[in-house]
């Protein structure tokens, strides 16, 4: 299995997979709307760029021949039920079509921990709905549900590294909400991994770190690393759901939309039913010290922690 097919491999995690895979001594199709959005991946050795648009079924099956295997990460965070019924269920479909067309049957999906048909969220339950289409189509299916991810250039602690230093005080909706965060190389290993195992197909993997916050507590913790600690009050869910409802309104990627906030309704955390990160053979990485090191600690926040980086770097 030398060629992979890489949906989504533009974004945040997507690029750090890219590189993985290239470290792994595979070629990687990367297939972007515009060839300028795959800057961070174009220089790396074995990747080629196409411009296709994935969610068009014809542009699926001119780009799959020549490939051993797909790895789809595209997916959404904000939006209407079609947007996320284009991205997490009909996006699938097609690309189920397009594999069985093609004679490709690998197919490492990365899905959401949290996915289920009566979640209370549209992005839950348009995952669900997503992995139930690709199970029907009888791939060589492996299913990743990663919690939150979080890693140098994601949207999850930068961002609250980021308001913290600029408001007096942090007013947070799903404060006492449950969350078990994973390193984006941790993910990027497992996909890897996956590609490389036969033993991985048929399975399903929760993709989680070694320990639950909850979001409160991550939300000090950026606070504390970034040099910028606020005092963090909950709000209540009327209130939430208000903020939630203010800032989806605003021009641009919402910070948070209603949708967002019913996700916090449950806990983002491995049920311990299925395999995880230890059964694909990955230790996983410890929040504080990778976050320490991209929020750019450098000792002036937490000098303990700083010591204790500098003592497991020597």
């Amino acid at each position: 299995m030398n060629n992979i097919l890489l949906l989504g491999g533009t974004g945040f995690v997507g690029r750090q997979i890219c590189e993985q895979l290239v470290r792994a001594g595979l070629r990687v199709t990367v297939p972007t709307r515009r060839e300028v959005n795959a800057r961070a991946v174009q220089p790396l050795p074995g990747v080629t760029v196409l411009e296709a648009d994935v969610h068009d079924e014809a542009e699926l099956a001119r780009l799959l021949p020549g490939h051993d295997a797909v790895v789809n990460l595209v997916g959404v965070l904000h939006g209407n039920q079609q947007r996320f019924e284009r991205a997490h269920v009909e996006l699938p479909r097609k690309l189920a079509r397009a594999m069985q067309a093609a004679g490709i049957r690998r197919l490492v999906h990365v899905s959401a921990l949290g996915a289920s048909a009566d979640g209370p969220s549209l992005y839950q339950r348009s995952k669900a709905a997503g992995e139930a289409a690709l199970r029907e189509a009888g791939l060589e299916l492996t299913l990743l549900r990663p919690s939150v991810i979080f890693g140098a250039g994601d949207s999850f602690l930068t961002l609250f590294a980021r308001l913290q230093a600029v408001v007096p005080v942090m007013l947070l909706p799903g404060a006492d909400a449950r969350l078990q965060p994973v390193w984006v190389g941790d993910v990027a290993r497992a996909v890897v991994h996956c590609l490389q195992q036969p033993a991985t197909i048929g399975q399903t993997y929760e993709l989680a770190g070694p320990r639950a916050y909850p979001l409160r507590e991550l939300v000090q913790i950026a606070g504390r690393l970034s040099g910028h600690p606020r005092p963090v009050i909950g709000m209540p869910r009327a209130f939430g759901y208000l903020q939630a409802l203010l800032l989806q309104s605003l021009p641009g990627e919402p910070l948070m939309s209603t949708d967002n906030f019913a996700s916090l309704k449950v806990d983002n955390v491995a049920s311990g039913k299925l395999p995880g990160l230890a059964e694909l053979g990955i230790s996983a990485e410890a929040l504080e010290p990778v976050v320490a090191s991209y929020l750019e600690l450098q000792g002036r926040a937490d000098p303990l922690l700083a010591m204790r980086q500098r003592y497991t770097r020597g």
